[in-house]
């Protein structure tokens, strides 16, 4: 039954000459007995401000609409064509009120009638008696200047807007709102939301029952006998929301993680499809449910998370062969002619070999991994450690611009091995030549 009254609604909407904020402000105000209250809104809202420079009370404006305040000469117009528009709007309007409210003559039914135009425009003061106010779509808005609705909690904004230069929305017509419209008349705008989120001061992970009007928070309660699976989806709701860096991530994961990645791209390149899964934070974000959740069974303190066995859990993801297989193709070190293993580090691409230049004597092509597919980055250092180049071609470097390193290096450092032809010299790890 419900959807077919929506259905009626949306038809009846349909057949109003109005815009459809407009035509649900008017069929709802006459079914709750305020046709004529929501006629004269409906025209205020399709014309230009009546009363400009008054405040930005629209209550002064409907008072004006009503005849019961003489219109300036200069606002004798557009009160006049709102007049006659709010007539329109009668003349549309047909049939009886079929949940008339007990106060028609309320002032609050002004602040319902324009929630029921703009539910996005409902806003709350962010601290009392301030300018600014935070809209249910989550933007702010504020008074430019001192307004006598700032005395006001709540407010519904019938006219916004930022004119150029300005980072905030100006409010410039608005009206009073009573929050207690939404346990009746408005009650449709409100959403029940299970939230799980940590007490910040505590870093304690509190689970709460809030209802909530777009974005702004009506009200909220402890939330208890959460089962098990609608605890860990909150967590993963939480992870999901704060990210990765909320995990116990160290610098041998993300080289993992940079490890994995590169031979997926190689073979996506290649082939167009990879064995090795995208382990990238975007694609861990979005499969949280599969390889995270499982473990989450013991948190409850935002400190627990470090207690977590990040790498068991991630490294999950490879299933076998493919942990071998990422040795084998991707390895931590590399042996250089020295004799001396070197880390790789796979934190850029291509993954960079940082070694003495001396450790390379006798070799005559850049290393690669991958089964030969990927070249990797020297950055060739001199004995303390400092680059003196960075080339992804061994050979060339060898050839041309070794003689001028060496000129610059033996110069520097004199007492060690700069031979003439490095190619074939014997590569050293020390510090100083042999004697």
């Amino acid at each position: 039954m419900e959807g077919e009254a929506l259905t009626r609604h949306g038809q009846a909407m349909a057949e109003l000459p109005a815009h459809p904020r407009i035509a649900h402000l008017l069929l709802r105000g006459q079914a709750l007995g305020l046709a004529d209250m929501a006629c004269d809104v409906a025209a205020l809202l399709g014309e230009r401000d009546i009363l400009r420079g008054a405040g930005a009370d629209l209550h002064s404006r409907l008072v004006l609409l009503s005849g019961e305040e003489r219109a300036a000469r200069g606002a004798q117009g557009g009160v006049q064509r709102a007049r006659q528009l709010a007539r329109q709007y009668r003349g549309y309007l047909r049939g009886k009120a079929s949940e008339p409210v007990s106060d028609p003559d309320h002032p609050r039914w002004l602040g319902a009638l324009l929630a029921l135009a703009y539910p996005d425009r409902v806003a709350q003061q962010r601290r009392a008696g301030g300018a600014e106010y935070r809209l249910a779509n989550g933007r702010a808005a504020l008074f430019a200047e001192a307004d006598s609705l700032m005395k006001q909690p709540w407010l519904v904004i019938a006219d916004l807007g930022s004119r150029q230069g300005q980072r905030e929305e100006r409010i410039y017509l608005a009206a009073d709102f009573d929050p207690a419209l939404f346990d009746s008349v408005l009650a449709e705008q409100v959403r029940c939301v299970d939230q799980l989120d940590w007490d910040e001061r505590e870093g304690v992970l509190r689970a709460e029952r809030q209802r909530k009007v777009g974005e702004l928070i009506l009200s909220r309660e402890p939330l208890t006998g959460l089962d098990e699976t609608a605890r860990s989806q909150a967590l993963v709701s939480l992870v999901r929301r704060k990210g990765l860096e909320l995990l116990p991530w160290t610098p041998e994961l993300r080289q993992w993680q940079a490890r994995v990645a590169l031979l997926r791209q190689l073979d996506l390149g290649g082939k167009g499809e990879s064995e090795w899964p995208d382990v990238s934070d975007a694609a861990l974000l979005k499969s949280l449910e599969h390889w995270l959740m499982p473990y989450l069974g013991k948190v409850s303190r935002l400190s627990h998370f470090a207690n977590l066995d990040l790498s068991s859990i991630v490294h999950n993801q490879l299933p076998w062969p493919l942990p071998q297989r990422l040795d084998e193709q991707a390895p931590h070190h590399l042996s250089v002619p020295s004799g001396s293993s070197i880390r790789l580090d796979y934190s850029e691409q291509p993954p960079i070999l940082a070694v003495r230049l001396q450790e390379l004597f006798g070799l005559a092509e850049t290393p690669r991994i991958a089964g030969g597919r990927q070249v990797v980055k020297l950055h060739l250092l001199s004995p303390a450690r400092r680059p003196v180049q960075v080339t992804q071609d061994l050979a060339n470097f060898w050839r041309s611009t070794y003689a001028e390193v060496k000129k610059d290096l033996k110069g520097r450092y004199p007492k060690h091995y700069w031979p003439d032809d490095p190619l074939v010299a014997e590569a050293t790890a020390r510090i100083k030549p042999r004697k």
